[in-house]
């Protein structure tokens, strides 16, 4: 007569061990993230966000208790602690399918690699409805692990998921909606989640190939500024900096936020090219007086810039200025000292006679 396998006290006893080591890997998901975060920007990867977490109690205990496919009577997990790999565990969101590539690049550099698991693929084979997603179990490199302050971490595995925003909103709405397996969706339905699977994999290659036209773009206008092709580059932040770079030299403390600012500002204006801020500042770039009599000194590259359109626009730059049409008496009176100052100081302003499109 064989004795039933005590599911209950499994778990408890699984339970009771996992809560004393568990503040050992909430420590490990963090180092984790901390690695992942730091050589992500180094990388100048950029991603939607890293979500990090030691497993949760509860979500542990149910887990430890499954029984198994093969014996319904045993558990699936007879030691807990060594067979559940997702104590640790960590989900990469990434804008794009390339970046995701790059991702995996990055995670086989920076750990050692247990496993490698495409879902994606593994569903396919099943012919199973579900998400493209990578997982990955890891381990710190030994190089890393000798170190005193990974030793407590040593051979601990942690999962790490990557998944593009669109794949990670399948696998939320999957989630939450509990259809675990295409069984036991009803027909019309599984049908509509074929469909959007679908549609999500269309979009995910068309906003790939949208971010792909649009370094090609940036590329092109950098190439078209530094030949001085000014006439067929709109105004965009990244062309911006890239003129300003090349006139005044660059300005490492300027925010990419602010070029994307003063883009906006400029095209509200009436600029429609960087031909036209360029001849527009022309007679005014080398005259230091310009900055000097307002400010005393030299400033950043985006207050220069506006410095220079105000002497060579004058009272137009008043005018066409956002702030000034938005009734902000505080930028009118700014900038009405400042070419107050610059004449007191010999700059002949207001140049610039060029029509703007208003």
């Amino acid at each position: 007569m064989s004795i039933e396998f005590d599911f209950k006290k499994h778990k408890i006893d699984a339970v009771e061990q996992y809560i004393k080591i568990r503040p050992t890997y909430e420590r490990f998901t963090s180092t984790l993230r901390d690695i992942l975060e730091k050589v992500l920007s180094e990388k100048r990867t950029n991603i939607h966000s890293i979500e990090a977490r030691a497993k949760d109690i509860e979500n542990f205990g149910e887990k430890a208790v499954k029984p198994s496919e093969e014996e319904p009577s045993k558990p699936k997990y007879p030691n807990p602690l060594d067979n559940i790999t997702d104590l640790a565990g960590l989900r990469i969101i990434a804008f794009f399918p390339r970046t995701v590539e790059k991702i995996d690049q990055i995670i086989y550099d920076q750990f050692d690699v247990v496993e490698k698991i495409d879902k994606s693929e593994i569903l396919k084979k099943e012919e199973k409805l579900g998400y493209h997603s990578v997982h990955y179990l890891i381990k710190l490199h030994s190089n890393r692990s000798d170190l005193p302050e990974y030793k407590p971490f040593h051979n601990l595995i942690a999962e790490i998921q990557v998944r593009t925003i669109l794949q990670h909103a399948w696998a939320e709405i999957e989630h939450d909606i509990k259809y675990k397996s295409s069984i036991t969706i009803p027909e019309n339905i599984k049908r509509r989640f074929i469909s959007l699977a679908g549609l999500l994999e269309i979009a995910d290659r068309e906003f790939q190939s949208i971010q792909d036209e649009d370094n090609k773009l940036r590329a092109s206008d950098r190439k078209l500024v530094k030949e001085g092709k000014l006439e067929d580059v709109a105004i965009t932040p990244d062309a911006l900096k890239t003129y300003l770079d090349k006139v005044m030299g660059s300005d490492g403390r300027i925010s990419k936020s602010s070029y994307d600012f003063d883009s906006e500002k400029l095209i509200e204006m009436g600029f429609k090219n960087l031909l036209q801020i360029d001849t527009c500042i022309k007679d005014y770039i080398d005259n230091s007086i310009v900055e000097t009599s307002i400010w005393g000194s030299r400033q950043g590259q985006l207050w220069r810039l506006q410095d220079l359109l105000l002497a060579a626009l004058g009272d137009e730059f008043i005018k066409r200025h956002p702030w000034s049409k938005n009734g902000d008496k505080w930028a009118t009176n700014l900038f009405s000292k400042g070419l107050k100052k610059m004449k007191k100081g010999g700059v002949k302003v207001g140049k610039y006679k060029t029509e703007l499109d208003n």
